[in-house]
């Protein structure tokens, strides 16, 4: 770490240009060509190598027929050119070619690097290689079009780890763990329940939310026949498909070509592909790609020169510094263009700036208008970086084409994720209706809710509904159903399973975009793990005997989507059209209802009553005027053929749905 450092406090960076040494006294000082294009440069005639290394006195590339083992087949010097590049072309074809870089700085050769820029590299991302990338594009590829979205919040997005969802025995996958496996049909678990792809089809889901899924540094892809299992929040190489999803990390086009596929094979169906992209920190420090090419300069420190670490996991990366908001940007732009990606979920997105975060949303939307950007609005610790500037929740409302995880309702609804035993709404606690109505309404602004008595946020953060994101759970802290049995143990299984369906009831029929976590319909457990980011797959993995034996459970869930997507009401578009037409009714005593009104949203139904039920007997609700009983209890009937008036009994821990033409 103190070679790192010394150049930004002891001014002691030196470089060569024009045989003229210059010293910066600070990062600040550093040229700066954010207009430049560093990206590789191929055809068939020539490619040009690009580095950008202000401080490196000489840079030079090897060349290398694998991706691994064996020496360079030959090693060239690179050359000195503007603004801290360094470039060299070389005129052949190169297709197929692994190479590496290597910076010398204050006289001493730093280890090689594939460069930050890499599109494509060999086995652990060691090295780089030039790629003709329309070899790796799969037949239609040109004509692959992604999901339509008018507003983020048509989207029910179910987060996913590639592994998780094929790599149970009986999960009848051919292709286990993999990209292709992920995407393969008529794969059947026990009793021949649908598994897999055919199981996210017939489920209902519009996007796919993919754990990190460029390569990272925890899986071993020289030892994939051992079972090794990491959520890759630990990036490496970010502008490269993770090789242990591949049938072949070996060779570099493999992961390419088989990503590409499975993003085909979604689009195809019907369903986008969500990133989740995690460019606050790296899996390594010092010896990381951006620490190989530009020491220090990618990674924020405090004033004394000590390294910040609002990621805590050893570091945190600098978006406010030019050339660090440039590559995020573009390669966020990458992936979206090379990959055809919906959308964009960001990992600790409160340690990234407002003002880059603002110019990824407005790159992408240029790329492609249904892409989104969604993020967790918050840090794991204190950063250098002024609170009014950093891309937290709070300030979502200076981020108008981004959205935010509300962990006021996440925790609203079950209690919160850092104390075990705490409760939420559905599982009994007692204050947290108003946390709940403002996850409701999308954590905009709405005159009937107190925002002194909501759990986190004391005022609205979003300016319109579609820029909440409504989750009780994800692949952080426990399942949604571990958390109800820990939280109450004096709970039948009954209710515990009657609890789970209600939160995710609740986030299905609120404003903000639906998010769920992959096997909630099938009351997923981790055995009461709440960390599991590196354990085995026995803890991880979607076992397919849930689906079997919790059908009651995952039709549920199939109905809750099929009644978002049919009635838009649920999913308004603009704030002053949710305060206008969504009125609160009862709010005390574990009920909360309200009502809907007007054909909000162009919705079939004029007038929809929602009633949310957590206490453990039926209550008797007081109704004015006729009707139609959509939803009540476990019964979904869309048509509304029973009808009721003046009122009527919602059963214990459940929600009900009534609605008039």
């Amino acid at each position: 770490m103190k070679r790192i450092f010394m150049y930004l406090f002891i001014s002691s960076a030196i470089i060569s240009c024009s045989e003229k040494k210059i010293a910066y006294a600070s990062f600040e000082e550093y040229p700066t060509p954010i207009e430049a294009d560093l990206w590789l440069d191929y055809s068939k005639e020539a490619t040009t190598f690009k580095i950008w290394s202000p401080v490196a006195e000489k840079i030079q590339l090897h060349l290398y027929k694998k991706g691994s083992e064996g020496t360079p087949i030959e090693t060239f010097l690179l050359d000195k050119s503007e603004k801290g590049i360094w470039n060299l072309q070389i005129n052949r074809d190169l297709h197929g070619t692994y190479y590496t870089y290597q910076t010398m700085i204050d006289g001493e050769w730093l280890e090689e690097t594939p460069g930050i820029y890499a599109k494509a590299t060999g086995v652990n991302g060691k090295r780089a290689m030039v790629l003709d990338f329309e070899t790796t594009n799969p037949e239609g590829w040109d004509q692959d079009r992604g999901i339509e979205l008018k507003y983020p919040n048509e989207a029910i997005i179910y987060e996913l780890h590639i592994r998780d969802m094929t790599i149970h025995p009986h999960s009848g996958s051919s292709m286990p763990g993999k990209y292709l496996g992920l995407v393969e049909k008529g794969t059947k678990g026990p009793d021949s329940v649908a598994t897999g792809f055919d199981h996210l089809k017939d489920l209902g889901i519009t996007h796919v939310h993919l754990l990190p899924t460029y390569d990272h540094y925890s899986i071993d892809e020289t030892k994939l026949d051992t079972p090794q299992f990491n959520w890759g929040y630990d990036p490496q190489n970010y502008n490269v498909p993770e090789g242990s999803f591949s049938s072949d990390p070996y060779n570099a086009e493999v992961r390419i070509k088989e990503f590409k596929q499975m993003v085909k094979a979604f689009h195809d169906n019907g369903i986008g592909v969500i990133l989740d992209v995690v460019y606050n920190h790296t899996g390594r420090t010092e010896n990381s790609n951006f620490n190989l090419e530009v020491p220090g300069y990618y990674y924020r420190q405090w004033e004394d020169g000590k390294p910040s670490d609002a990621s805590a996991c050893g570091n945190e990366t600098a978006s406010d510094r030019a050339m660090v908001q440039k590559y995020i940007i573009e390669s966020v732009a990458y992936w979206a263009k090379e990959y055809h990606l919906d959308g964009f979920r960001f990992d600790l997105m409160g340690i990234h700036d407002t003002e880059t975060m603002n110019k990824v949303a407005e790159t992408v939307k240029k790329i492609n208008p249904n892409i989104f950007i969604y993020g967790e609005g918050w840090t794991a610790g204190d950063s250098p970086l002024p609170e009014e500037k950093r891309a937290l929740k709070k300030n979502t409302l200076q981020m108008p084409q981004v959205s935010a995880f509300s962990d006021d309702l996440r925790d609203g609804l079950k209690g919160s994720v850092f104390k075990e035993e705490s409760t939420g709404f559905v599982s009994g606690a007692k204050n947290e209706e108003e946390s709940v109505k403002m996850g409701i309404v999308g954590s905009i602004q709405h005159p009937q809710i107190d925002y002194a008595k909501v759990n986190y946020s004391k005022a609205p953060w979003a300016n319109e509904p579609w820029q909440s994101v409504s989750y009780v759970s994800c692949h952080d802290n426990h399942t949604v159903f571990d958390k109800l049995k820990i939280s109450r143990k004096d709970a039948t299984n009954e209710q515990l399973i009657a609890m789970q369906k209600l939160t995710n009831a609740i986030v299905m029929t609120s404003q903000g975009i639906a998010f769920m976590h992959a096997g909630a319909e099938m009351l997923r457990t981790k055995n009461g793990e709440h960390n599991s980011y590196n354990l085995p797959d026995s803890i991880n993995q979607i076992d397919w005997n849930w689906k079997n034996s919790n059908t009651d459970v995952v039709t549920y869930y199939k109905n809750l989507i099929a009644l978002r997507k049919a009635h838009p009401a649920f999913r308004m578009t603009k704030a002053e059209d949710v305060r206008a037409n969504l009125e609160f009714k009862d709010d005390n005593g574990g009920l909360i209802s309200y009502q809907i009104s007007n054909h909000a949203n162009g919705d079939s139904w004029k007038n929809i009553y929602v009633i949310y039920n957590s206490n453990s007997e039926a209550t008797t609700y007081q109704l004015i005027g006729d009707w139609q009983v959509a939803v009540s209890g476990d019964d979904f009937d869309i048509e509304g053929k029973k009808s009721v008036k003046n009122k009527i009994a919602v059963p214990p821990i459940s929600m009900m749905v009534l609605f008039q033409n």
